[in-house]
């Protein structure tokens, strides 16, 4: 048997080992969760003294594991792809989404860059001629862009997006239409001739100046070019598509202008334009038909007098559009100017992103500092840019972070002995932490697990703040277990006593980011997993690694060296480690068997419930009359353990030199037992509590109806920065968003079009959805179709009439007159496809508007050959694609009659523009609204879905709040069965569950206060809070279940022990978070920081304070009780004495208690559960540390016996 250790108490926390030949346990003083618990130690005793008998090895496999697992860091992927990290997997808009890359590709036809220009003085008017010229400049400067890449010069003219260049048999006149064909810019200036001079296109015809839009009329034009080429049909085209004069026929912003065209109509007055007149109903492209930019796209902030004309505007908004990498690369293939440089779409893709870096540079720096207007420039690569920077590592931080950590561990763990202190035991501990976060990234990296900002910016910092705990625990553990250890036992009495804190709260810690995974955004689901890995490595490193780290520093103290510096002796050498020569010897402990020493404390006290005495009474127990300075002879440090549940040792270990400051008497242990426990624990004390915390709850509650759901881009962005300015006007003003009701295959379009303009109507009926002008068609593909052929039937019957056309000619006929002809003889039939009889006896139209099904897909080919600007405009994206087909009025053989017919649409699409969508709840909304459109079609028959990015971004919203309930009930569910399964007490496991549920609650709340909105982040946070909470809130119930007394006294004895570990561990959690406060992103700081400090706050709050007041109160019985007949003299209460502690309670709680202690040596083997035993008591000294023990004597006792009457 080992060497009694020194008299002291049994800590809150540790558990008597079991041994059914002990008789000394008494009748119920072991039930099964004591003896499950001593059992569980048991193993973690064994694995301690195998660490220590190997450390080196230990060690070194260690490093060498973890080390290979941070390699994985170099294949990490950082994911900046919002659709990829918004979107969830699996779900119906990735599937949607999915559906539609498959048919359309993995990028949209275009992108788009922006301008917005507000005026400095909020509030003034934008619509005058002085702040549409200062538009004009910052657009002409941004237009005028080149940026040069693989030898080739790139401007607006070559990358921008043209809508519906039309085919021309001519190839001059083509090619003369190719260069001077228009980019598509909405802009406020198209209604004005100075929109021309945005358009970067020219050509050049003998015997005139170069052609460009600020010179041409293609009227006088075509005339010219009349006499020499044939251009009826081209002509025909202009005409369909009203393009009249273009630009000169329009007013001069500036008439003043020198290059101001004559045909301009106000070119002759010189008078200004009325601004808000020109742009009263938006403006048109060079098309008037084809290109209408409403309002809406080009004025933020309108003013309308009661009739409804417009007045004034606050903003006004350009958009330039860029053909896609993809469109770019098609276009330049095989062309002259890119077949010496390998010509790719990766360098398609460098070269659209160049040239928008350079546009965003000038357009901001285009108008001078002093100008009554500010611009402020997008683009789709600055969204890509902010995206990259917002996931990039923070070196800086990520070291500061860390290198403060390492400081803070050092200075907590330093002591005056030198061979005592553990500074250089925090430093390695810190730094394991560091490679345990590092190994764990790396493993998700290996697993596949993609990175995000999350990732980056949050986790290293949030890992740190949780993994150190474990570290400062089992190093404060370290130096206090008992003087009379053998030596090869400490590390194993070490991991015996915290083991089972540790792997609780690890557990419940990688439950909770388990169950955050259940959000279904893809960024934050790969955040929970990697930060359950993260907490899972944290947690083998410190059960495996750091103790080998403590063994290696036990023989350094051990040989009296120096701390840090440990090639040093310590001058203090006096202060030495008590060990017994015969434990310095090689001992072996046998396999399954662990033999340790144990410290067992007794109280006895009267309970007033069952009017008997109770306590425990270990055979030959010493009593042992508290220390004359108690204080001194405490091991409670400042800087102790943040989740340290071992109770500090009062025994009478005597200090040979190196005494401690005077100011070092006084610590947070102290503070607990003397002045915070009793103040707490009074009657009036713990009514105030639970009337403040049900006030805090019920403000709370209210605080929770005040969140709103939604995380707009401005809330990424940094403030103070131009994207922020940007996108803070561009939500403020033009909240438009482009969106598409996609119709897929696996139905009959032909014979589904009513079905078809239904859905279109239904949609169209949304309140978000913006309805076109009154004198404009719908703007969709089937409109435009129907609308073509109808305007063709009706050439046909002008032309019929008058006797152009005839049954077997078309020659005299008009251009549309000849098409129609030539789609009223088909028949769909692939054995006889012409019947010449139908050419007035069928219409391309019937008169309930539908297009008869057997012409459906052979007119769609006709229509898309023949009208380009009504494809472009319609936006229709057919897949598969309907087949070329040219019409020659002239060919009339067999040939060119028969037409072939498009293959069945598996794609197509009607496109809407929304508007006035500000908050979450407009957005969800109109999700709604889209789906059940969408779901009343299905059942006519017509498969379609929404696309676009509001519901792309926004579709998280619908069942948010469902899953985040979801979630927490689930997670609650599983810490009260792993508190349950661990502590053994459902009880306790309840009080638990009740109070982090307030917490959440009361999170929930204050988030409303602080403004913060619900998204995805919140939702992870606010379920990994229930995990992070356990730490404030499991060790309190653990000591209460594990001391003595009335449930006064036991929350008193867990206080006294816990205060100054959990006050740790919330700073070393804050300090883990304090870097996220220097994050440039405002998002990093609200949604991270203030919310993870609220949550810190709370749970002190909550620990400290209502957990153990609700303990007192409805605590569980404890484990470990004994009953006996109590002698007068030891019931008698003595005098006060100075210093004692004063209570505020019911008068059975008694004033004096017993501290007995003793040592034993037992073989943990799974035993049966003991029987009862009773035995003597012994004297009974006070329990105070001041106070005076009691007249020694004993007495013979019984199993049960009354309470003396006081």
């Amino acid at each position: 048997m080992a060497r009694p250790p020194p008299l002291g108490e049994l800590p809150p926390g540790y558990t008597p080992p079991a041994r059914s030949a002990a008789p000394q346990i008494l009748a119920g003083s072991l039930q099964a969760p004591l003896w499950l618990r001593a059992y569980f130690q048991g193993l973690l005793f064994s694995l301690g003294c195998g660490i220590q008998r190997h450390c080196g090895k230990v060690l070194f496999l260690g490093l060498l594991a973890f080390g290979a697992l941070a390699l994985g860091l170099r294949v990490a992927i950082i994911e900046t792809d919002l659709e990829q990290l918004w979107v969830e997997a699996g779900s119906r808009v990735s599937q949607e989404l999915q559906y539609t890359k498959e048919k359309l590709g993995e990028e949209a036809a275009y992108t788009s860059q922006m301008l917005i220009q507000t005026p400095r003085q909020e509030g003034e008017n934008v619509l005058t001629p002085e702040a549409l010229g200062l538009h004009l400049q910052a657009a002409l400067t941004a237009s005028k862009v080149q940026v040069s890449l693989y030898g080739k010069s790139w401007d607006l003219n070559k990358i921008c997006y043209k809508s519906g260049v039309p085919l021309i048999e001519n190839g001059m006149i083509e090619r003369m239409i190719e260069k001077l064909f228009p980019c598509v810019i909405l802009t406020p200036l198209d209604c004005f001739w100075e929109g021309a001079k945005l358009q970067g296109g020219s050509a050049y015809l003998p015997g005139r100046p170069d052609i460009q839009w600020t010179n041409l009329d293609p009227e006088q034009l075509l005339e010219e070019l009349g006499p020499f080429a044939s251009l009826e049909g081209f002509r025909e085209l202009l005409d369909k598509a009203q393009v009249g004069q273009a630009y000169v026929g329009r007013p001069c912003l500036h008439p003043d202008d020198l290059h101001c065209p004559s045909s301009a109509p106000n070119h002759h007055s010189r008078q200004a334009p009325n601004v808000a007149q020109e742009l009263s109903g938006g403006c048109h492209g060079f098309s008037h038909k084809f290109m209408h930019w409403q309002e809406e796209l080009l004025l933020g902030g309108m003013a309308r007098d009661p009739q409804g004309q417009l007045l004034r505007a606050e903003a006004l908004q350009s958009t330039f559009l860029l053909m896609s990498p993809r469109q770019l690369y098609e276009h330049f293939r095989g062309d002259y100017q890119t077949h010496d440089i390998g010509w790719s779409e990766e360098q398609a893709g460098t070269v659209l992103q160049a040239w928008q870096r350079r546009f965003v540079q000038l357009a901001q720096e285009a108008l001078p500092g002093n100008a009554s207007q500010q611009i402020h420039a997008f683009s789709s690569t600055t969204l890509d840019d902010i995206l990259h920077a917002f996931s990039e590592v923070s070196a800086a931080r990520v070291v500061g972070g860390y290198l403060l950590m390492l400081a803070y561990a050092c200075v907590t763990m330093l002591r005056w002995d030198c061979a005592q202190s553990q500074g250089a035991v925090g430093l390695a501990g810190v730094l394991l932490v560091a490679l345990a976060v590092a190994s764990g990234l790396g493993l998700c990296a290996l697993l596949g697990i993609a990175f995000n900002a999350a990732t980056t910016q949050v986790l290293p910092f949030l890992a740190l703040g949780i993994g150190v705990d474990d570290i400062f625990l089992l190093a404060h553990a370290f130096t206090e277990a008992p003087p009379g250890t053998p030596l090869q036992e400490r590390t194993g009495e070490c991991l015996q006593r915290t083991g089972t804190s540790v792997a609780l709260t690890s557990i419940n810690n990688m439950v909770a980011f388990f169950m955050a995974a259940l959000v279904p955004i893809p960024a934050l689901r790969a955040f929970s997993l990697q930060a359950a890995v993260v907490v899972g490595c944290n947690f083998a490193a410190v059960m495996l690694v750091f103790p080998a780290v403590l063994s290696l520093d036990l023989h350094r103290r051990h040989c009296q060296r120096l701390d840090v510096l440990c090639c040093f002796s310590s001058p203090c050498s006096a202060r030495v480690i008590q060990i017994l020569p015969q434990e310095l010897g090689d001992r072996t402990v046998p396999v399954g068997i662990a033999h340790l020493t144990a410290t067992v404390q007794a109280f006895a006290h009267c309970e007033a419930s069952s009017q008997h005495v109770v306590t425990i009474l270990p055979p030959q127990a010493h009593l042992v009359p508290p220390p004359s300075d108690p204080l001194a002879s405490e091991l409670f440090s400042p800087g102790g353990s943040t989740r340290d549940l071992l109770g500090q040792e009062e025994g009478t270990r005597q200090k040979a030199a190196c005494k401690s400051l005077p100011c070092a008497h006084w610590n947070l242990a102290h503070f607990a037992r003397s002045q915070f426990a009793p103040l707490l624990l009074q009657s009036h004390t713990k009514a105030m509590v639970l009337v403040l915390s049900g006030a805090l709850l019920g403000l709370s509650l209210y605080g929770s109806t005040l969140v709103q759901d939604g995380l707009a881009l401005t809330d990424v962005v940094p403030r103070g920065t131009k994207e922020h300015a940007f996108l803070s006007a561009q939500l403020r003003y033009f909240s438009l968003y482009e969106v598409a009701l996609v119709t897929q295959g696996g139905f009959d379009y032909a014979h589904s079009q009513r079905a078809l303009f239904d859905l279109h109507q239904r949609f169209s009926s949304l309140k978000a959805v913006l309805p076109p002008p009154a004198t404009q068609a719908p703007r969709t593909w089937l409109h435009y179709y129907r609308n073509w052929l109808q305007g063709i039937q009706a050439a046909f019957d002008q032309d019929w009439a008058s006797g152009r056309i005839t049954h077997h000619s078309y020659r005299n006929g008009s251009e549309d007159g000849a098409l129609a002809y030539k789609l009223l003889i088909q028949t769909g039939d692939a054995q006889e496809p012409l019947d010449f009889s139908q050419l007035t006896t069928r219409k391309l139209v019937d008169k309930d508007g539908l297009i008869p099904p057997e012409l459906f897909y052979v007119g769609l080919t006709v229509w898309v050959s023949s009208d380009p600007l009504g494809l472009a405009a319609s936006q229709a994206n057919f897949y598969p694609p309907p087949p070329e087909w040219l019409h020659d009025k002239y060919d009339t053989t067999g040939e060119n009659l028969r037409i072939p017919a498009a293959q069945p649409l598996e794609f197509a699409q009607f496109p809407f523009l929304l508007h006035g969508l500000q908050k979450t709840a407009d957005f969800v909304e109109t999700i709604e609204g889209a789906r059940a459109a969408c779901a009343e079609a299905g059942q006519a028959g017509v498969r379609a879905y929404p696309s676009g990015s509001p519901f792309l971004f926004w579709e998280q919203y619908l069942g948010l709040r469902r899953c985040f309930l979801l979630a927490v009930c689930i997670l609650l569910v599983c810490t009260f069965l792993v508190c349950a399964l661990l502590l053994l007490n459902p009880w306790a496991a309840s009080l638990i569950v009740l109070v982090l549920a307030v917490m959440t609650v009361e999170l929930f709340g204050i988030m409303g206060f602080l403004g913060i909105k619900l998204s995805a982040i919140p939702v992870v946070i606010l379920v990994a809070s229930v995990g992070i909470g356990v730490e404030f809130t499991v060790h309190v119930a653990l000591g209460f279940l594990t001391s003595q007394g009335s449930r006064n006294l036991r929350a008193a004895r867990a206080l006294e022990h816990t205060l100054a570990p959990v006050t740790d561990g919330a700073v070393s959690t804050l300090l883990g978070l304090l870097m996220l406060a220097g994050s440039n992103f405002d998002f990093i700081v609200r949604y991270f920081f203030v919310v993870l400090t609220v949550l810190t706050l709370l749970g002190l709050l909550h620990g400290l304070v209502l957990l153990p007041v609700l303990l007192s109160i409805l605590g569980p019985p404890p484990e470990v009780v004994q009953m006996y007949k109590e002698s007068p003299e030891v019931l008698s209460p003595p005098a006060a004495q100075g210093g004692g502690l004063r209570w505020g309670v019911a008068p059975t709680l008694p004033q004096s208690f017993a501290r007995v202690t003793t040592s034993m040596t037992v073989a943990l083997r799974p035993p049966p559960l003991p029987g009862a035993y009773i035995h003597p008591a012994s004297e009974e000294p006070t329990w105070s540390p001041a106070a005076t023990p009691a007249a020694s004597g004993s007495s013979n006792l019984s199993s049960r016996g009354p309470c003396p009457a006081t």
